[in-house]
């Protein structure tokens, strides 16, 4: 009788809609944390923020999501309240031993470390007293376990790769995690030993393939004459 794999167990998927792309300076102006218990929008649990990033919102994060300024500002909650609340889920969850799946996980995971710092509010990582971890990303795993592979590896073009079904428009929060959930189940069918993994070996084993990847990156960038700027720490 085989052993039960991680992904027949909870997962929780985290997304953020941020006014950029700097972890360090930028805010967070959304956030979804889906509980799944199976495969299907039917099995999952949607919680969802909209958050005052205390800032004006750039025009180009205003199309990426379409959270305007005047409108996060009208009806959007304040950082600290919502930010302290998905950080204890977040904390919660992982204290279960339930994976946090996220693509791209390791700029949500900064910029949201990054805001409860500037609020003066515990880090998830003070909350847990450990490494945050197990973290699970699609996008890590898929760089490792089809490197070769051409094109362009967004979610979008991962949901288009595995045939995944969307409902809604990406950049919505909660659309994003459901997809992402879908492309991780996806990954797990086509390269079986993500299933068969146990969840610390395989957060262990992100860490490396994250930092290999970024260690070619940095290198093609010396070749190419410019800066190596790829971080080489996961999931921080």
């Amino acid at each position: 009788m085989s052993t039960p794999s991680w992904l027949d167990r909870p997962l929780l998927g985290f997304d953020t809609e941020t006014t950029g792309t700097d972890v360090a300076a930028d805010r967070i102006v959304t956030v979804a944390l889906v509980h799944s218990v199976g495969p299907g929008r039917a099995h999952e649990t949607v919680a969802t923020w909209l958050i005052d990033p205390g800032m004006d919102i750039p025009e180009p994060a205003q199309r990426v999501h379409g959270i305007s300024t005047a409108h996060a500002r009208e009806h959007g909650m304040e950082p600290s309240a919502a930010l302290a609340e998905v950080a204890e889920m977040l904390a919660d969850a992982l204290r279960k031993d339930v994976p946090i799946v996220a693509f791209n996980g390791s700029f949500d995971l900064q910029i949201l470390e990054n805001e409860l710092r500037r609020l003066g509010l515990p880090t998830l990582a003070e909350r847990l007293r450990h490494d945050i971890a197990p973290v699970v990303d699609p996008l890590v795993i898929d760089r490792a376990l089809d490197r070769w592979r051409k094109g362009k590896r967004r979610l979008v073009d991962l949901i288009e790769l595995y045939g995944v079904q969307q409902d809604g428009a990406l950049h919505t929060a909660d659309v994003d995690v459901s997809a992402t959930l879908d492309v991780l189940r996806a990954l797990a069918a086509k390269f079986p030993e993500i299933a068969r993994a146990d969840l610390a070996e395989l957060h262990q084993k992100q860490i490396s393939w994250h930092r290999e990847s970024a260690e070619s990156f940095n290198r093609y960038l010396q070749k190419q004459g410019k800066t190596p700027d790829a971080k080489e720490t996961w999931p921080l």
